[in-house]
């Protein structure tokens, strides 16, 4: 569902043979199981390469635009790693928490030239343990102040996949390079190709090849490869022509670049526009034709930029649609999460922030939150990807913060889709919202900040366009459900109204941690039914957790958005006010076929009105 069929129609005698040796097997290699699924099903796919920047900014801007491609739903994406391990923090750091956070599956550049044994151990562990399941095995560059005494214990990018899969056995997926018009002027193409295949017959699952600007050389590449008996899939690695001057750079790396390329990149040299459009021609063109031909798949240099690449798959008519959810929730791509099958509804609409903070955690809860005690959380602001949001409107000049009413008809916009952003938001309101976006709207403008809902569900179908998840087949199921801040002056008025109500539970919570519940344990609140298969139920209220949300809830009035505002200024004072004198309230109605939580909130708007 990646492209559409027009685009890979005719197939090459050896596509057949383009699966990865160890995949059907070793099912614990993401990467590679999905290569070779999207190969068995000829549905053409493609992957994205980044570099760690050299500066704060320059990183928040890469995960803003790693966030934006993924919409585009890569197979995977990579991260590089400087010669000798120059970048190697950073790397780390950034394929972690792509792994982590984005459900994108990441793999990391490893070069060994210039690393000691030793140190590959602990690069290694140190990969394994921060999830990243997926290597690009290289020889690398020397380092710049490497010793002229210097003796390589890694000379070849084989040794580093021998090494790594004697240490770690099929943990790791392992992709190679290889480069389809030679690499070395010590060794024939012949050469080359031989040892590409005792890569492969070492343990490497599939290539990506250097530069390729001429579709016949990797094709004939590609021939040659499986006639010597290297049967792994081979992705032919492109660059997106951005402008004159990277065009200039990368072209040393290509050898051969078809010279109507050359010439009329040099005619549009002084114009970066048209370089970008004829830079999305030429891609367009290039991959197109490799769908045809048979390629299942191409890889994209992207130089951390995105526009030539999404501009080029525009064009490519490829799909951007959510695939089927398997749980409620997206699920992270790391290897350390890989039995988590339950979370609070608390981040149900800052799931960054709720991956961020559980990111080091050894185990998860599984089956039931309460079947095991949680490690401690992180802060919410250790990631960038983390951070919060900064409400517009409140930054706005369009109404001074003066009056509590001023801040209702901020959360009341968001509701309405007029304000884009709201600190307890990652996004825009779920699509499930819909159902009961009035009754929030309600709330909203009457003193009841509402930050996570869902409305209820008794057995809808689990293929459900709105609230399916899990796959066909099944029936799933949720309680309606609030969570909202409001004034502490009406929290007396509130409880009395919920003693009328039975079937449901609450919390309520201020920043003094000053409490009132009816609610002592995990409560399930959403749960599918599915054939041949246990009860599922990925989404609980936890009052343990609700604790630690509590904190992270009520600082964002502080952070990001008082601070906005000049000390001692009207707005920053009454966002202190409010974090200081509201409360933090979930109510869940239990009876999730006859229950009535929006009547019960419908009934709070008319008895309390937006006045205290």
């Amino acid at each position: 569902d990646r492209c559409c069929r027009e685009v890979g129609a005719r197939e090459r005698t050896y596509t057949h043979s383009q699966r990865g040796r160890l995949g059907e097997t070793r099912t614990n290699l993401k990467i590679i199981k999905k290569i070779n699924q999207a190969i068995e099903k000829k549905t053409p796919f493609y992957s994205f390469e980044y570099f760690p920047p050299k500066t704060p900014d320059g990183l928040s801007n890469l995960y803003d635009r790693i966030a934006r491609m993924g919409e585009w739903h890569p197979i995977f994406v990579d991260i590089t790693w400087g010669a000798g391990g120059s970048t190697a923090g950073l790397s780390f750091d950034i394929a972690k928490t792509i792994q982590n956070l984005t459900g994108l599956e990441t793999m990391m550049h490893l070069t060994c030239l210039g690393m000691g044994r030793e140190e590959m151990v602990q690069v290694l562990a140190t990969t394994r343990q921060k999830g990243i399941q997926n290597i690009l095995a290289l020889r690398g560059d020397p380092p710049r102040d490497r010793s002229p005494e210097t003796v390589d214990e890694f000379r070849y990018a084989i040794e580093l996949v021998r090494f790594i899969r004697e240490l770690h056995g099929d943990f790791f997926g392992i992709c190679v390079a290889a480069y389809p018009e030679g690499h070395s002027k010590d060794n024939s193409y012949e050469q080359e190709l031989s040892f590409l295949k005792e890569k492969v017959d070492a343990g490497a699952d599939f290539i990506v090849t250097q530069l390729v600007f001429d579709v016949d050389i990797f094709l004939r590449f590609l021939d040659d490869c499986r006639h010597v008996g290297i049967d792994c899939p081979i992705l032919p690695g492109l660059m997106p022509i951005h402008n004159y001057r990277s065009f200039s750079q990368i072209s040393r790396f290509a050898a051969s670049i078809p010279k109507a390329i050359v010439e009329q990149v040099e005619r549009l040299k002084d114009d970066d526009q048209s370089i970008k459009d004829y830079g999305v021609e030429v891609l367009s063109q290039m991959v197109r034709r490799l769908y045809d031909e048979g390629v299942p798949g191409v890889h994209f240099y992207t130089l951390n930029l995105e526009q030539v690449v999404t501009r080029t798959l525009q064009c490519l008519h490829v799909n951007t649609e959510k695939q089927p959810r398997a749980l409620p929730w997206e699920r992270s791509a790391s290897a350390r999460r890989e039995g988590e099958d339950v979370r609070p509804i608390f981040w149900s609409n800052r799931p960054k922030s709720y991956l961020a903070r559980t990111m080091d955690w050894d185990e998860f809860p599984n089956g039931r939150w309460g079947d095991s005690r949680s490690p401690a959380f992180g802060e919410p602001s250790d990631y960038y990807l983390a951070r919060p949001q900064v409400a517009p409107a409140s930054a706005s000049h369009e109404a001074e913060l003066r009056t509590e009413k001023d801040v209702f008809e901020i959360f009341t916009r968001f509701c309405l889709g007029v304000v884009r952003a709201l600190p307890w938001f990652e996004g825009s309101l779920a699509l499930e919202s819909d159902l009961i976006r009035s009754h929030l709207v309600s709330l909203n403008r009457h003193g009841f900040l509402t930050l996570n809902s869902q409305p209820m569900v008794n057995g809808a179908p689990s293929d459900d366009a709105v609230f399916g998840w899990g796959g066909s087949g099944g029936y799933v199921y949720q309680k309606a459900y609030v969570e909202f801040f409001v004034s502490g002056r009406r929290i007396e008025a509130l409880l009395e109204a919920l003693k009328t109500r039975p079937s449901m539970t609450y919390q309520a919570i201020d920043a003094q941690n000053h409490s009132f519940t009816n609610c002592s344990q995990v409560n399930a609140v959403t749960w599918g039914v599915f054939p041949g298969r246990e009860i599922i139920q990925p989404t609980v209220v936890d009052p343990v957790s609700f604790q630690v949300w509590k904190d992270e809830a009520f600082s964002y009035w502080l952070r990001p958005w008082a601070e906005q505002y000049p000390e001692q200024s009207e707005a920053r004072m009454l966002l202190q006010h409010i974090h200081d004198n509201y409360f933090l309230v979930n109510i869940v109605e239990n009876d999730f076929v006859k229950g009535d939580l929006w009547g019960f909130c419908e009934q709070l708007v008319a008895q309390m009105g937006a006045s205290d």
